[in-house]
């Protein structure tokens, strides 16, 4: 009889000849079909954001028809400014100080002021289809920056080709000063050539040029050249304004700011 040899037997003996026993013979395992998708999967590539791209230019868009839609306001504002200064000729108002008479001015011990003026402005529309409609007038009068004097005009309607006289009071009744502004004053009452004025009317204007009426605009009068002595007695001293000069100014608010 042939003897057997067993898989134990055998790798008892390679154990004891010195040699490792060989690895028992296993078969391979198949792949899964989760390794052979994954090996064919291709890689992944991120997809380029076409919103983005797409709000890009809608934002762009909008942003160049809004500019062009600027434009044309400005171009037809333009065209129809032009229209209206061929056919009405726009001029500004034109004012002059006719007279001033001063008949208090005074600093008591306790530093306050009371003055009392009597104003009388004119005032000329050079035009001959435009009607002007004036809110009431705020009327300031300094001297060397110092307010020494305020009142207030109503308003009025001034026609074309037309001047009117505007006439009121401008009051100072126990102003308190500052030690600067009341030695400033003091020195220019003891001054041959008297208090120098500058008298500030401050309005809104509403243009009419037939049917057509525009929102009301701000202007600033401002009449410099004027000086005037105080009074010693009871009489009025009447001031000098040979040399007065008035300007108008235009003042135009954009939000909080006044040009």
């Amino acid at each position: 009889m042939t003897d057997r040899v067993h898989p134990n037997a055998a790798a008892a003996a390679a154990a004891s000849n010195g040699a490792p026993p060989a690895p028992p013979k296993t078969a391979p395992f198949p792949a899964t079909k989760s390794q052979l998708y994954g090996a064919s999967r291709p890689a992944y590539r991120p997809q380029p954001h076409h919103r983005r791209r797409h709000s890009r230019s809608c934002c762009c868009s909008v942003c160049l028809w809004l500019s062009l839609t600027i434009i044309l306001l400005i171009f037809l504002l333009a065209i129809a400014s032009a229209v209206v200064y061929l056919i009405y000729r726009p001029h500004r108002p034109s004012f002059s100080v006719s007279a001033v008479k001063l008949s208090q001015f005074n600093i008591t011990s306790s530093s306050l002021l009371n003055s009392k003026f009597d104003l009388n402005v004119s005032t000329r529309n050079p035009n001959k289809k435009l009607v002007f409609t004036y809110n009431p007038v705020s009327i300031s009068i300094f001297s060397n920056e110092i307010d020494i004097g305020d009142g207030v005009l109503p308003g009025f309607v001034h026609e074309t080709k037309n001047t009117t006289l505007l006439k009121t009071s401008v009051i100072s009744k126990g102003q308190q000063l500052d030690s600067s502004s009341e030695s400033t004053l003091k020195s220019s009452m003891k001054s041959k050539k008297g208090l120098p004025l500058q008298i500030q009317l401050d309005t809104k204007v509403k243009l009419k040029m037939g049917a057509l009426k525009t929102p009301k605009i701000g202007i600033r009068v401002t009449c410099d050249g004027i000086s005037v002595n105080v009074p010693t007695g009871k009489s009025p001293a009447t001031a000098s304004t040979s040399g007065a000069k008035c300007k108008v100014d235009l003042r135009i608010k954009i939000w909080k700011w006044t040009i």
